[in-house]
């Protein structure tokens, strides 16, 4: 009996276990519930998902197609194109699986104008285009076409039965083919699991890969983030994503495969923007993400989250992004609020922030029966300073500003790990800071130190984002991301596109679950939000290396 693939199965990730990637394998097991609710349920999942077979691969661009061939031998694509009614002969499409007997059948129906492609192509947009399917009964083709509800005929009988197979059966046949043939894993744990977590996880990657197919090179990427950034950006490509630093040949590049650039804002070359633009060729904005890693991006420890947005960025407020876009427009259905509710309590009860956990730390004792503020320190050459800071970019004149406006209360500093660790610009004096500040706090983490404050005074900082997740109240002097939904006291200008008021829930749904990319960083599989976090609260991190122990004492030296 011939063994056969899942169907729901993960793509080839590029060095990746294939077993350890996988989400399903062939199994044998006994009759399940196949009622025609659940057949129903299970096929609708899919097919609002569309995933099943290569769904990973690259879409194939033919132009109108009236019926889909796939014939299983060359002698049955013979037939099936003697077989064609006249409706589905008029712009037929034969696919071909990778064989010795496929070239030759492709020579041969190509001399007659039959159009062939041999390989792999996402078949989705085929399945939904209106062609008719034409199949053979084993191949996984007829049960996406059942799925999809796509016009097919089986020319030969095989596991998904015959022609003359009534509809209901054979959407009892392709549910029980994925229900007792198949069992599921998470390929997170190894674990098994149903196969609606599966699908969800295909559903992610999908949408994932259907981005990245828009994008044929990377420029401004350093070098030491490029292998975790090619693993967010993979998709099957007909040559490697290509890493450049030089104007030219990155747009010459992207041109010539009809996509665009990933860039890294603050690193592109002077007037690569301009000449992209006059060009007509896209660029991709790519960013850390707000649950970033365990260890700090100027210790060259590699991002496990990063932002990819076609509109502009987040931090920059005089354009709209994509996370804006999403947060003006997007639907919070209750199932995903109470993904975001659940995603909360877990940050905040494991002590997670943007650089993962941290170690127990003991903070001052704060003063009695006093208000106190936090005032996080920045780089105050970080780009999301100098573009959402509205021209404000020095520490010392926002504790200025907060000394002011909250004259009674006690009034903590906390200087910026970057900048303490001598990496970036930005740095107070402790007696200039004193001045305005009642402490100056380092050490610990973030979110055990927000546990501890009744507010937080911010410029862009993400810590604002952080506060709003412990029930903190927050003001804004710059305009982050956050700034204009009606959950923060806005100081600074914010855009008039941000008309919608959003619950704290609505925004961790937005801003952690649905705008950025995760990589786990044991499987290096792309992830859901919240299996970072779990591992995060694990303090599963990269190795240190040569490279993060010297760019550790490259800080010090620098620090001092």
């Amino acid at each position: 009996m011939p063994s056969f693939p899942p169907l729901l199965r993960s793509p080839p990730f590029p060095r990746v276990d294939p077993a350890e990637a996988a989400v399903s394998v062939r199994a044998t097991g006994p009759e399940p519930d196949l009622s025609p609710e659940r057949i129903e349920t299970l096929l609708a999942a899919i097919r609002e998902a569309r995933i099943g077979g290569p769904s990973w691969a690259a879409p194939a661009e033919f132009g109108a197609v009236t019926a889909v061939l796939r014939p299983a031998s060359a002698s049955e694509a013979e037939r099936m194109v003697e077989a064609l009614p006249a409706t589905d002969a008029a712009a037929p499409l034969i696919l071909l699986p990778y064989a010795k007997w496929a070239r030759h059948a492709a020579w041969k129906l190509s001399a007659k104008g039959i159009r062939t492609a041999i390989g792999e192509v996402d078949p989705w947009p085929l399945l939904t285009s209106g062609a008719a399917w034409h199949v053979h009964g084993d191949d996984e083709m007829a049960a996406l076409a059942c799925i999809a509800g796509a016009p097919l005929r089986i020319h030969t009988p095989g596991r998904f039965s015959s022609n003359a197979t009534p509809p209901e059966e054979r959407a009892r046949l392709v549910a029980r083919d994925l229900l007792a043939a198949t069992r599921y894993r998470n390929p997170f744990t190894g674990e098994p699991c149903a196969v609606e977590e599966a699908i969800a996880l295909l559903a992610l990657w999908r949408e994932t890969i259907d981005a990245n197919h828009r994008i044929a090179v990377a420029a401004g990427i350093a070098w030491w983030k490029r292998r975790e950034i090619e693993r967010f950006l993979w998709a099957p490509r007909k040559t490697p994503l290509r890493f450049t630093t030089s104007t030219r040949p990155a747009i010459e590049a992207a041109k010539a495969a009809g996509a665009g650039i990933a860039v890294w804002p603050s690193r592109l070359p002077e007037g690569f923007r301009e000449e992209a633009a006059r060009e007509g060729v896209p660029l991709i904005r790519v960013e850390d993400g707000f649950v970033r890693s365990v260890g700090l991006g100027s210790n060259l420890f590699p991002p496990f989250s990063v932002a990819v947005d076609r509109r502009g960025i987040h931090y920059d407020p005089s354009r709209a992004s994509d996370l804006e876009h999403l947060l003006e427009t997007a639907d919070f259905p209750e199932p995903l609020i109470e993904r975001a509710r659940a995603l909360e309590a877990f940050i905040v009860k494991a002590g997670i922030s943007k650089y993962g956990g941290a170690a127990a730390h003991r903070f001052p004792e704060r003063a009695p029966a006093r208000r106190l503020v936090l005032v996080p320190g920045q780089v105050e050459d970080d780009m999301s300073v100098l573009l959402g800071g509205g021209g404000l970019a020095s520490n010392l004149t926002l504790l200025e500003r907060v000394r002011a406006l909250e004259p009674d209360a006690e009034i903590w500093f906390r200087p910026h790990p970057d900048v303490d660790a001598g990496h970036r610009r930005g740095a107070v004096p402790d007696e200039e800071a004193l001045r305005h500040a009642d402490k100056v706090v380092r050490g610990g983490g973030m979110a055990q130190l927000l546990d501890l404050v009744d507010g937080v005074h911010v410029l862009t900082s993400l810590t604002g984002f952080e506060a709003l997740l412990r029930g903190r109240d927050v003001t804004t002097h710059g305009t982050p991301f956050y700034a204009g939904w009606g959950v923060t006291r806005d100081l600074g200008a914010v855009p008039g596109r941000r008309t919608r008021r959003l619950t704290v829930h609505e925004l961790v749904a937005g801003v952690l679950i649905l705008y950025p990319r995760y990589l786990d960083p044991v499987t290096f599989l792309p992830c859901p939000a919240e299996l970072l976090v779990s591992r995060l609260a694990e303090q599963v991190r990269p190795k240190a290396t040569w490279l993060t122990t010297l760019r550790r004492l490259q800080g010090r030296l620098a620090s001092r």
